[in-house]
């Protein structure tokens, strides 16, 4: 599919696997949209199931999303399993729900903070006991599903901001745009932190840029952004003076 419709992909449409969503801004641009792609699946002597298209949509559920002009949102058909999920009796129940729960997790400020209690129970010499704190954060988790904003598309012509913060556990990350006087988010991004990363601040702190900068590498590279952290002491890294393993790894890392 990406071969047979590669030269229209972020152009006039989008694949995954078998599932094609085609783009425009205008009523005659969609046309002429749907026309090449008809016209490409029809040379590669593909056809499609009529009974699963949908035509001429203002909003449209693809992948567990529902798209449409006002953003991206989770599709409560999907999240519904989610929320309506049985209290997890075994690890390999909970390992289920923390992968339908992790696919939407760009949606959740700091989900990997949110969700630790449940992943400690999935560590291979934690005995399965469901404390109190793990109802919470399950109930918490379901929450933030039925509660998801709506995330804005990222727009060219507008500057990325990134915010980043280290804590004890984990790292938390916004990236967002200012459209008008607002900023808006684009996505979220979490990690939990091992221990030997929890050892410096300093350290997490710098941590914490250079793994949002890898995760949003296709929307930050080759652009100037806006890098925000409440951690003054990195202003150090642009004197720095002959910095040497994993510091100057990172350092090179973020010269690019």
């Amino acid at each position: 599919m990406e071969t047979v419709l590669r030269v229209f992909t972020s152009e006039a449409c989008l694949v995954y696997l078998d599932v094609i969503i085609i783009l425009e801004r205008t009523f005659q641009e969609h046309l002429n949209n749907i026309r090449k792609v008809f016209q490409r699946l029809q040379k590669a002597n593909l056809k499609l199931s009529l009974k699963k298209c949908r035509f001429f949509r203002k909003k449209v559920s693809y992948l567990g999303h529902i798209i449409s002009a006002d953003g991206v949102k989770t599709d409560p058909e999907k999240t519904k399993s989610v929320v309506d999920w049985p209290r997890p009796e075994t690890v390999r129940n909970l390992r289920s729900l923390l992968g339908h729960c992790s696919y939407y997790r760009r949606f959740a400020m700091n989900f990997s903070a949110t969700a630790r209690p449940l992943h400690k129970l999935t560590e291979a010499r934690s005995n399965f006991n469901w404390t109190e704190e793990c109802e919470k954060t399950f109930n918490s988790l379901k929450y933030t599903l039925i509660s998801s904003l709506i995330l804005n598309y990222p727009r060219t012509d507008k500057e990325f901001i990134l915010d980043t913060h280290a804590s004890n556990e984990g790292i938390g990350v916004v990236l967002s745009q200012k459209i008008g006087n607002e900023e808006c988010v684009i996505a979220y991004f979490s990690k939990n932190l091992g221990k030997p990363e929890r050892n410096c601040v300093t350290r997490k702190e710098l941590l914490a840029i250079v793994k949002s900068i890898k995760h949003f590498h296709h929307y930050l590279y080759g652009r100037k952004f806006l890098l925000r952290t409440d951690h003054s002491s990195l202003s150090w890294l642009l004197n720095f003076r002959e910095p040497e393993g994993q510091i100057a790894r990172w350092i090179q890392r973020l010269k690019e």
